[in-house]
């Protein structure tokens, strides 16, 4: 099975290399038409643009897949509900369930359909590229409960530069999560259900998974993470969320990097929107 698999992961990166060679002499050949002649500088001036038009490329790809999906979503959640009557579901059900369908659309568009349409070229998406080797370890567990506490006191520390540097933000803004009306345990568990575990599973295998993945075949550690982590950080819309979570997200690719695996990325973010679901949902009602 391992020899198959290998064999497969071969074929997928020669293909892989014809794509790179031909978007490579496609540069090459606009550099020459811009006088560049020697062909050392325009190896290397060909080789940085070729990487970070597809860096851009796969970035923009998952910010229209998340945006996309949302916004599909919602179109045909207004155009069947004179049909469906949703007015008339349980409003944290409905919630939970507009949640998964968006999630699971993003992950689909994000991961599948690139492999579905450009599978013969190489773009085939690996379990090893996506951090999913294997089972989560006892190691995974414990570099969550570090890595949550290391990212806690990072995106504090941002969020108290933030206040000093740049005042006329509003930095207390309460984080908007979708849950309205929540009172009885039903409702918690629904609403539970899809801020501590749809989310930060669906989240960390499209940003930390996949995309992480492709950007790291590609470029070193330290631009793979700020990318990963700034749109991480400015889909979130918020400020003061955008700066916490942007901490989290250097933190998983840290941990990404050091096990190969996401489970410790999910992890932290399990824990990380756990508490927060308690603050925002619990706590008032103690």
């Amino acid at each position: 099975m391992n020899k198959k698999v290998a064999k497969t992961e071969k074929k997928t990166a020669k293909k892989r290399e014809k794509i790179e060679y031909k978007s490579y002499s496609f540069v090459d050949k606009a550099l020459v038409k811009l006088g560049m002649k020697n062909e050392k500088k325009r190896k290397r001036v060909g080789g940085i643009i070729s990487v970070s038009l597809f860096s851009i490329l796969i970035t923009a790809w998952v910010a229209a897949a998340l945006y996309g999906s949302m916004f599909l979503t919602g179109l045909v959640f207004g155009m069947t509900k004179d049909v469906f009557h949703y007015e008339t579901m349980n409003e944290t059900l409905l919630e939970l369930i507009l949640e998964a369908i968006i999630y699971a659309l993003a992950v689909c568009v994000t991961i599948f359909l690139p492999w579905a349409l450009f599978k013969k070229h190489g773009m085939k998406t690996t379990r090893s590229e996506m951090g999913l080797r294997g089972w989560p370890t006892w190691t995974d567990i414990l570099l969550s409960v570090g890595g949550y506490l290391v990212a806690t006191l990072i995106g504090g520390a941002l969020l108290f530069l933030g206040q000093a540097v740049l005042p006329m933000i509003d930095w207390e803004q309460t984080q908007e999560v979708g849950f309205q009306n929540i009172y009885v345990a039903g409702d918690l568990i629904m609403a539970y259900i899809a801020l501590a575990i749809v989310a930060p599973i669906c989240e960390e295998l499209i940003f930390r998974g996949w995309l992480y993945g492709k950007l790291r075949a590609k470029i070193p550690a330290f631009p793979a993470i700020v990318l990963v982590s700034l749109l991480f950080a400015l889909v979130h819309g918020q400020w003061n969320v955008g700066v916490i979570v942007f901490a989290m997200s250097v933190i998983n690719c840290l941990i990404r990097e050091l096990t190969g695996t996401v489970y410790g990325g999910i992890l932290v973010h399990i824990i990380r929107n756990s508490i927060a679901f308690y603050g925002l949902f619990i706590l008032h009602m103690v």
